[in-house]
Order: structure tokens, then sequence, then C-alpha cells
């Protein structure tokens, strides 16, 4: 029987190279396939421009693509050279709702003002040092889901994929006027000045969930075999800090797959994580779907190939079948290293990449596991 999982690894045009000439990026593409990896999500969307033509972009915004891939399509050029090698490609939305990191809202929210997120004092959103756009509004909404919707139907992908920033808005946000309005109607009272209040966290946190169900939706829409792939911050923190509900996501069936980024610098406390995970948020019928994020470089932190096999070997005895690292730079660390102790481990034998069948094979005998694990958070959220 051929080994079924999930092996990705996230391009960025951050902090790397890979995407400045279709040559890096075909030599990219034969590292990763020789590896053992089956899949690959290259950035499509950061920093506030597309890192492929934009129609939606150009109508909107008047910039068709990033001004440093003029000319160019880093997105088409994957696509050839991943196929070529037989990997998979899911295109990622890196920055979602976020419009700017520390500019002062960007191109966009100079361009759009109205289209801003609002802390209680009125100010624009920022988190963390990135901006954001209201996630609550219909017309962003409707924006961000136009550029998904024209990968999909433009491009040969096997899917697309959101992040901590899509759909999310940090809990701070929810303090335009439009959306204290609707608050006003349905609840009659203003929201509370306590970002976090249980109501009125939920209550914005559904918002999004019902733009995911529009968007899965939708993909679908253009092509049922697409796979929509989602790399929440880890729950419950995202949920309170995110407005991210990724439990009522995987119990209502809008995402595919799910790669909580478990971004953590020592074993333990990704075991720990891993394990938390496994017995609380995902049942027989989910468990298929994780995959998770586990952080591989990020500036000088580059993760150790003893934890990295520890890491995979936590996965594979929780039956998680597979995995997803940030990002691809740290295969090449210290003489490819870690691409030397994958290839000559885990991942020696090649595994295809799981269907959509693969991804949902336990749902039909676990319904009732998920509609009772429903009723139960229903009833915890009743008593608060």
């Amino acid at each position: 029987m051929s080994l079924i999982e999930t092996r990705g690894v996230w391009l960025t045009n951050t902090d790397s190279k890979v995407l400045k000439s279709q040559q890096r990026i075909a030599e990219a593409m034969n590292l990763l396939a020789d590896t053992g990896f089956n899949v690959v999500f290259p950035v499509v969307w950061n920093k506030g421009v597309t890192l492929y033509p934009s129609q939606t972009m150009q109508q909107t915004f008047g910039v068709e693509i990033d001004p440093s891939f003029a000319a160019r399509d880093p997105l088409a050029e994957v696509i050839v050279e991943a196929r070529r090698v037989g990997l998979k490609v899911i295109p990622w939305f890196e920055y979602g709702f976020a419009s700017s990191y520390n500019s002062n809202g960007g191109m966009l929210l100079q361009t759009k003002p109205e289209w801003a997120a609002r802390d209680r004092n009125g100010k624009l959103l920022k988190k963390n040092g990135f901006e954001w756009m209201n996630a609550l509004d219909s017309q962003v909404q409707e924006f961000l889901l136009n550029l998904v919707l024209e990968v999909v139907k433009n491009y040969d992908v096997d899917g697309i994929q959101g992040d901590d920033r899509f759909p999310a808005l940090p809990c701070e946000g929810g303090y335009d006027e439009r959306t204290m309005a609707l608050y006003r109607q349905q609840f009659h009272q203003n929201p509370p000045q306590n970002p976090q209040d249980r109501q009125w966290l939920q209550w914005r946190a559904d918002i999004l969930t019902e733009f995911l169900a529009r968007l899965y939706q939708e993909v679908k829409e253009v092509n049922p075999n697409l796979i929509v792939s989602i790399s929440p911050n880890i729950y419950d923190w995202g949920l309170k800090e995110y407005l991210q509900d990724s439990v009522t996501w995987l119990n209502r069936g809008i995402v595919d797959m799910i790669h909580p980024q478990i971004y953590r610098r020592d074993f333990l406390s990704y075991k720990c994580i891993v394990n938390k995970l496994v017995n609380e948020q995902f049942t027989d019928a989910t468990i298929p779907k994780l995959a998770p994020g586990i952080l591989m470089k990020l500036g000088s932190y580059c993760i150790t190939p003893e934890y990295l096999m520890k890491a995979i070997e936590c996965n594979r005895k929780r039956g998680i079948r597979g995995e997803v690292f940030f990002f691809y730079e740290g295969l090449r660390e210290n003489d490819y290293a870690l691409a030397k102790s994958l290839r000559n481990g885990p991942y020696a034998q090649s595994a295809s990449f799981p269907t959509l069948s693969d991804l949902s094979r336990s749902e039909v005998n676990s319904t009732r596991t998920a509609s009772i694990w429903q009723k139960l958070l229903r009833f915890f959220r009743n008593l608060f």
C-alpha cells in the first residue's frame, strides 16, 4: 500500500531569493522533489500586492503585480516547474486581511481609507506591526474573495491557502461605525469596550466563519476537487486574539486541510501542543485534515535535525499524516543538513499527496462524534 502524507513547504519572497528567477524556482522544485516533498505553498499576496498579474488589483488599485516582478508571473513559473517534478501547488494568500506592515495602512488604505479596521479608540487597527483592513466589511471580503477566485479560475492549481491573517481580524478590531451599527441592531446595545467580551468576540468570529463558508463554496463551484487549506493560529488562542474559530470551521466542513502554526523552538513545547490539539480539537473525522505547521527557519533561528526528526515521529505516533514547514530556505542551511535528514529518514519512502477522499475518510463513521462535539460546544457557550 502506497504511503499517503502531506509533505509541504512554504515559499516566501521575504528572506529568500527563490522567486527572483525561473531558474531559481526550477532549482528549488528539484530540491523539494529530491527531498521527498509533494506540495508547495507559494506566496501570492503580501505587502498589498500580488505575485501574479491580477485584474482585481489593476481595476481596484491600478497595480497589476508587485513591481519587483513586473513582466513576469512567478505563480505561473512555480506551477510549470512544480508540475515538471510532480509537486502539487497551493497558492498562499499570506497577508490576508492585513493591508501593510509598519506602513500606516500602505497603498491599500491610502486608496480606500473606508476599508480600514478600527480599534475602540477609532484608530487604525494595528497589532504586532501589521495594519488591518476591516475583515468584517462586505466590500473588503468581496475584494479578497475575488483575488482567490481569479487564481483558481486562471491557474492550474490544486487549491488555495489562507493563514493566521485569512480569515482573521485582531480581536481589538470591529469598532468601525458599520460593524458597531450591525451589533446594535442585533443586541440593542453598543459593543463592549472589552474586545474579548465573550458574546462580542463570538459574534465577530461568526462573521469570519460565514465568510470562509462562502469562500469554500465558491472555490468548489469553480472546481470541486480544489483543496481549501488554512494555516491558522492555534485554537483557542487564535479565537481569542484573531477571531479564528477553527473548531467550528472543522465541524462545519468548510476547510479541507488545516495547518495550525505550532511554531515552538523546543520539541517538548511542540509535543505538548500536538497532544492538546489531538485530544481536544480534533475528532476521528477531522484528524486526517491535520498537518501541523512547523517552524524550520526564522531570522537566525534554524530547527535542529534532532528536533525535526522528533516532531515528525511525534506526528505519526498521534495519527497525523504530514506537516508543512516554514520555510523553504531552512532546507538549504548548513550545507542542506535538514534536506539530507529528511531524505535519508522519514521522507526516504515517497508519499502521495492526499486526495479529498483521503482527507475525509472517517467522516461518514464519525458524523455522530462531530455532532455530539458541536452540541457540547453550544452547551458551554450558553453557560457564559
